[in-house]
């Protein structure tokens, strides 16, 4: 814990007095989350801080040990719900692994485009509380317009908003709706608008850019060290990107760039998050026409032991009832052994070790999750720094106390 200290007599500085010592969270509308930071400030310069990395403790890894494989998605859900379909994602692709099935064409081609809406869903959220907690409500109110025709899509492909529960092992939850690419298309028409108001409000604001510009900067090689990925790490000039480095699903077809700043402030933050929006958009865009010409392909794998035969089809035959009741019961059967797959998600490299031991149950689940990286260099990138420098701060390392769970 930090302590109180005196400050050194002698000097304009010797004021005799204490330094305070003043808790912030762990309910705290500015931390996004459940999280305590326990801060020693001299005036308003900080001295020092501690920062309690995953103070939530729910144990969300031993809660899907409790249940079959099917029943931890909704727990993934529940990490970072801004980009839920992308932690859905990363865990089935680690079941999936063990399993070794391949995907239907149109499968692939449909996660990439969910998983970029929930990047851009996250993204915008950030972005637009980074405005609102600075006061910035104009910009904030464009920013939440675009994620609410981003959720809406959302909405349309499987019925929710926030928390998804789209992707399945082995597939999906359901095909595309009719009509969902030409919404699509109209809807990007809108967001890309309000982006460029987003961006003008914004960037040409001096007190804005001043409350970010060097503020929170931390060396590249320190954020490696701490294993810090994702919008953080690019910022400071490292452009690693899973989609990149390790394609998986379609990436390696889809042509799109991975935006980096230069020296890693809070300003090149923001700007690499506003750019990957863009970027996102050009990625839905080349996935539109493959999904207008496969449809009516299957986006799931023909093997009801792995993923469940459809309603229609449980309630009209018995067998499709017995393999639903069996599924259900007892969970799939993933061979035993153990798996590690990550995805590039809105914050970083989300990953998921999982062991199996042939049941129907995990034997082990682990989260990689980035948020927990991303908080542990917070003190070093605040000290010395102003009070009112951490709220854009933590804005931009978009903590969601979900993820840290520990």
């Amino acid at each position: 814990m930090v302590t109180a200290k005196k400050l050194e007599p002698g000097g304009k500085s010797d004021l005799h007095t204490d330094h305070q010592i003043l808790n912030m969270g762990p309910s705290h509308p500015a931390t996004h989350g459940t999280v305590k930071i326990v801060l020693e400030i001299d005036g308003e310069q900080i001295v020092d801080m501690e920062v309690m990395v995953g103070y939530l403790h729910r144990g969300f890894e031993k809660e899907c040990e409790s249940g079959t494989w099917y029943q931890a998605i909704p727990y993934t859900d529940r990490l970072n719900y801004n980009s839920a379909i992308l932690a859905n994602l990363s865990f089935c692709m680690a079941v999936e692994k063990l399993l070794e099935i391949e995907l239907p064409h149109r499968c692939l081609w449909v996660r990439t485009l969910a998983g970029e809406l929930s990047r851009m869903g996250d993204h915008l959220t950030r972005l637009g509380a980074a405005c609102l907690e600075l006061g910035a409500m104009t910009p904030f109110l464009y920013g939440i317009e675009a994620r609410e025709l981003v959720w809406d899509l959302q909405e349309m492909l499987c019925g929710a908003r926030v928390t998804a529960n789209y992707i399945r092992i082995g597939g999906l939850q359901r095909q595309v709706p009719e009509g969902f690419e030409d919404r699509m298309a109209q809807s990007l028409m809108r967001i890309e608008q309000l982006l460029v108001d987003f961006d003008k409000l914004v960037t040409a604001n001096r007190i804005f850019v001043d409350r970010f510009r060097r503020t929170g900067m931390i060396p590249a090689q320190r954020l490696i060290e701490y294993g810090v990925t994702g919008p953080l790490l690019r910022a400071a000039g490292i452009p690693l990107d899973l989609r990149k480095a390790e394609p998986y699903l379609v990436y390696d077809q889809l042509d799109f760039d991975v935006p980096v700043g230069t020296i890693g402030d809070n300003y090149d933050r923001f700007l690499v998050c506003q750019e990957e929006l863009a970027q996102s958009i050009r990625i839905i865009r080349q996935c539109l026409p493959v999904l207008r010409k496969t449809r009516g392909e299957p986006v799931d794998v023909d093997d009801p032991k792995i993923r469940w035969p459809a309603k229609d089809r449980v309630f009209g035959r018995m067998e499709e009832l017995i393999q639903q009741f069996k599924g259900v019961t007892e969970g799939v059967k993933v061979p035993a052994g153990e798996a590690y797959s990550a995805i590039e998600s809105a914050n970083g490299e989300l990953g998921f070790y999982i062991v199996s031991d042939g049941t129907g149950k995990p034997y082990k689940v682990r989260c990689r999750a980035p948020s927990f990286m991303n908080v542990a260099p917070l003190r070093e990138m605040m000290l010395g720094g102003m009070l009112a420098d951490i709220v854009p701060t933590f804005d931009m390392i978009n903590m969601i106390g979900g993820e840290c769970d520990r």
